[in-house]
């Protein structure tokens, strides 16, 4: 699919999760972690969704041979990394299905009084209320006073879910009132359904799949993960491309059935 795949040591197909759109950019990675050229940003805005993504029969000695869409394209390389957020579990359900758990918050932005300037920064900063599990933005360039329930609720399907905001207003408004009394009737400006995609702890799921030793899976980012990519890429792709001990913190035998929150 790409002709211009960086020389490295390994071929190594990346697969993306625009989450915008819940669509998929499938772009070569070298072992310098090189940006998608521009035939691979193209090609990417055609491609199918995570639930027609499909693994290519097994070889023997348990490597993959590629990926396939249901629509037939076939991408081929000697090493895949699934870094897919919330739609890991579907392209592993056996695996994955119960071990990383989507569900669904809710962010908000709210609009402080005009001329009002204690909301936006220097004078506020970033800040998390861990015992009441809710945390807020600052407001920049006018978007709103970003809030947002840190909790993990229901389980949530990114494809079909429900992404009309609002179940969780009340309940954030009755915290500013107490917390933000300057906030307490401000309006509501802006509000997103994201997702998270947790671990059993809330820590990364960086490890080998146990059947496919060609393939890595890389997940349970929840709302951190586009803030650590950048480490973490370097970290996945350095034990790629050099080998290594992977943290036994990260590793698929630490992840269980059954969520206990330690990391935040």
């Amino acid at each position: 699919m790409f002709d211009d795949v960086a020389a490295s040591p390994y071929t190594v197909a990346t697969i993306e999760m625009c989450r915008t759109q819940h669509r998929c950019i499938l772009a070569p990675l070298s072992t310098r972690l090189e940006k998608p050229t521009p035939i691979a940003r193209a090609k990417a805005r055609n491609l199918p969704s995570w639930s027609r993504l499909l693994l290519l029969p097994v070889e023997d000695g348990g490597l993959a041979t590629g990926v396939a869409t249901r629509f037939g394209e076939r991408i081929g390389g000697a090493v895949f990394i699934f870094a897919c957020g919330p739609w890991l579990p579907k392209l592993f359900p056996d695996l994955l299905g119960d071990r990383i758990f989507v569900t669904r918050p809710e962010v908000l932005y709210f609009g402080p009084p005009a001329g009002d300037s204690r909301f936006a920064p220097p004078a506020m900063p970033a800040w998390i209320d861990f015992g009441e599990e809710l945390y807020g933005i600052p407001d920049i360039e006018a978007r709103g006073f970003k809030i947002s329930l840190d909790r993990h609720g229901a389980p949530f399907d990114p494809d079909t879910g429900d992404r009309v905001a609002g179940e969780t207003i009340a309940a954030v408004r009755a915290y500013m009132a107490r917390r933000f009394p300057a906030l307490r009737d401000a309006p509501l400006v802006a509000a997103e359904v994201c997702q998270y995609e947790n671990t059993c702890n809330g820590d990364f799921l960086i490890d080998r799949h146990p059947g496919l030793e060609n393939v890595w899976l890389v997940g349970g980012g929840s709302g951190h993960g586009f803030k650590h990519g950048p480490v973490v890429g370097e970290y996945v792709a350095r034990l790629v491309a050099e080998g290594g001990v992977i943290d036994e913190r990260f590793r698929l035998a630490t992840k269980e059935k059954v969520q206990q929150r330690a990391v935040y």
